[in-house]
């Protein structure tokens, strides 16, 4: 027997027990006659002591040969304490070792195994097996675990049944870039690695199954941010017979469920807000909700004046700092250095402090008075106390830009605490949107959403008018689910096609098992996918998924353990007929 118990759960009602641990050691003090080891498994820490007055000789001179990370099991009585460690579970007693067996010995580990460790992200990636035995990582891991467990049973009882799904599967060209796999017994044909299960849990809703979940692998050969990683993990949801509302029901029921199971918080109804309102507000369309600066739009309040800046702008937007009119020139001078990086793209900035005494103080007050200066306030919500910043020129560049400055300023500010959950639904998407490079539309979502019925002329005469049948949910910022009402007859999937610009032969060669599923009897249906990873890491206090992720890539897609991508021999790339040149 390896263990009686874990190294989590003693506690003074085990004193005078004997017991079996195993587990790594974490750190040893040898005080000459006294060695005090603590060794560590998955689920805590407990004090080991070897007492040369006590412990058999043999086993005391073992113990002094003991490093860190050694793989040990120990015998012995469990005693109290004499100095208590009140911040251990198992801090009043410790364990008098009268057996010791190494079962296996460590090198020295090239990081310290703490909860504050030494060790930079690239080692700790190389020798994740030994991060992983870290607190941080490790408890990030258990909380994933614990959230999948909740997800599963709340779909479960909600009628939902897990069903996989492929992952060899046809390339499409819709969407991020498809990983590629090569088929030995095809020649020159190859598999595609699925970025979403998408077309086979709408031919499940055909096949009757009405109510489908699946946690599962996607993959997207994409440029990768802290945010993502080439594979990742959906919460991948499909139901049949249902509108909008129902799934927007359904799925905020989940995540409330998750809310209040897992953190303790009970938000009530989710906010709703549409495309275009989140982006005259907020600049984009996962807007932070957890604090205020919304946007304020001031051309009827600028554009009125000789600032020719202002005059020949498409849009002139502000926003109120709050609490930030006592920035010195300095600071606002930094801040302006820094929506003017390329990242930002800005060209410039102008401020207006809102002092305590009412007067305002702007950057242009060579064009504007006190009257004009007032109204800016008033349209960003500015109070005393508050810095105004104003960007100007083309729509949409400048409310890009104008998020990107809110975001730093919140973080500056202190505002977006990771223990403050605010979600938001964001809906009405437009269906389209036009792309400059290939000059034709593409799917905002993807080619199987639903244009709302009302909008569907449209398609005729003004696509970009289009809106979806889509809705996004949206935490803290982040995009953690999203979703749609599908498309499930054939011949508005055959518009659809048509106006993102496939031919019919490319539509059947791409999508005709679809189309003909369509022929035969599919129900009205939609459905939602979270970011699994990314809810699991906002749910745990933090917006970067990997540490929630056991094995994860690194920035340029390569896992820096097992050295992958890796090349392969001639004699595999001869098998899949493969020529490198």
């Amino acid at each position: 027997m390896y263990r009686s118990h874990n190294c989590g759960e003693l506690n003074e009602s085990h004193i005078n027990q004997e017991v079996t641990l195993s587990g790594w050691v974490q750190k040893t003090r040898n005080k000459g006659f006294l060695v005090w080891t603590d060794i560590r498994d998955r689920y805590g820490v407990t004090q080991l002591i070897f007492d040369e007055k006590r412990t058999d000789e043999t086993v005391f001179k073992l113990a002094e040969t003991l490093g860190r990370e050694f793989v040990v099991k120990v015998k012995g009585t469990v005693i109290e304490r004499e100095s208590k460690n009140p911040k251990m579970p198992t801090g009043n007693i410790e364990i008098l070792v009268s057996e010791l067996t190494v079962l296996n010995e460590a090198l020295t580990p090239p990081f310290t195994i703490e909860d504050e460790t030494d060790g930079g992200e690239d080692i700790r990636m190389k020798y994740r097996y030994l991060d992983i035995r870290r607190n941080p990582v490790k408890n990030s891991l258990l909380f994933r675990h614990k959230v999948a467990i909740e997800v599963r049973n709340y779909l479960s009882k909600e009628g939902f049944i897990e069903v996989e799904t492929p992952v060899l599967i046809k390339s499409t060209p819709e969407g991020a870039r498809d990983f590629i796999v090569p088929s030995r017994m095809n020649e020159k044909q190859f598999y595609a690695l699925p970025q979403s299960p998408q077309t086979f849990k709408q031919l499940l809703m055909v096949g009757g199954m009405d109510k489908y979940f699946q946690i599962v692998k996607c993959f997207r050969d994409e440029d990768l941010r802290a945010d993502r990683q080439p594979e990742f993990t959906q919460i991948d949801c499909e139901m049949a017979f249902v509108e909008q509302e129902d799934i927007v029901q359904t799925f905020e029921g989940l995540a409330s469920h998750l809310l209040k199971n897992l953190k303790g918080i009970d938000t009530g109804a989710f906010p709703r807000m549409t495309y275009d309102d989140a982006m005259r507000k907020y600049g984009n369309d996962k807007p932070d909700i957890r604090f205020g600066m919304e946007f304020g739009e001031l051309n009827e309040v600028t554009q009125h004046k000789e600032f020719k800046v202002f005059n020949e702008s498409e849009l002139v937007v502000g926003i109120a700092a709050p609490g930030c009119a006592s920035y010195t020139r300095k600071e606002i001078d930094k801040l302006i250095d820094w929506v003017k990086r390329p990242q930002v793209g800005a060209t410039g900035m102008v401020y207006a402090k809102y002092n305590e005494d009412g007067t305002i103080k702007s950057s242009v007050d060579k064009f504007y008075d006190q009257d004009d200066l007032k109204k800016w306030a008033e349209a960003t919500g500015a109070n005393p106390g508050d810095l105004i910043l104003i960007l100007s020129g083309d729509t949409n560049k400048t409310r890009a830009r104008m998020s990107a400055l809110r975001m730093e300023l919140a973080e500056r500010l202190g505002l977006r605490n990771p223990e403050v959950f605010a979600p938001l639904w964001v809906m009405d998407f437009p269906l389209l949107e036009w792309d400059e490079e290939t000059e034709r539309f593409h799917a905002m979502h993807h080619p199987f959403t639903s244009p709302k019925p009302e909008d569907l002329p449209l398609l005729e005469t003004d696509p970009a008018k289009v809106r979806a049948n889509a809705y996004d949910l949206i935490l803290n910022g982040n995009e953690i689910g999203g979703g749609s009402i599908r498309i499930h007859d054939a011949e508005t999937q055959k518009l659809m096609f048509k106006y993102l610009g496939f031919t019919e032969e490319e539509a059947k060669e791409q999508f005709g098992f679809l189309m003909d599923a369509f022929q035969y009897g599919a129900p009205p249906h939609g459905g939602l996918a979270f970011g699994f990873d990314r809810l699991v890491a906002i749910l745990g206090g933090q917006e970067t998924i990997r540490d929630f992720i056991a094995f994860p890539k690194n920035n340029s897609g390569r896992d820096v353990m097992i050295d992958a991508p890796s090349a392969i021999d001639d004699a595999q790339l001869n098998e899949l007929h493969i020529q490198l040149k």
